[in-house]
């Protein structure tokens, strides 16, 4: 199976075989912040079974864990599609929402349920 993640106006796409390595739900503030949501919710892939296509932009962070993350978002529209975490080489984390997928797999893990806001139920 092959899924195709893109930002908002299409330029900046990814091609991702396979199902996802897992799918997790951040309640992290700088979730919120980078989504302007109230969470985020990522698709991790193997790396060798993602393929960007367009041209990208970064951000670099430093996590709650000390680690650096880089996020990719397309220069032309902002949408943020994809990043990387500094040790973790051999995955890629996809905004699911780019896949525009009503039928994407559904969340198997939950983190930062502290800064979980009250009206969004929780996925256990």
């Amino acid at each position: 199976m092959t899924r195709v993640a893109a930002c908002a106006c299409g330029q900046l796409h990814l091609r991702c075989e396979g199902e996802p390595l897992k799918v997790s739900l951040c309640h992290c503030l700088q979730c919120q912040k980078r989504t302007g949501s109230s969470y985020g919710v990522a698709a991790f892939f193997a790396r060798e079974k993602v393929q960007a296509l367009g041209a990208t932009a970064s951000f670099t962070r430093v996590s709650d864990a000390g680690t650096s993350l880089t996020f990719h978002f397309c220069p032309r529209c902002g949408s943020n599609v994809f990043w990387q975490r500094q040790g973790k080489p051999e995955s890629i984390a996809v905004a699911v929402g780019s896949f525009a997928d009503p039928g994407f797999p559904a969340p198997t893990q939950e983190v930062y349920t502290a800064h979980r806001h009250p009206w969004v139920a929780c996925i256990g």
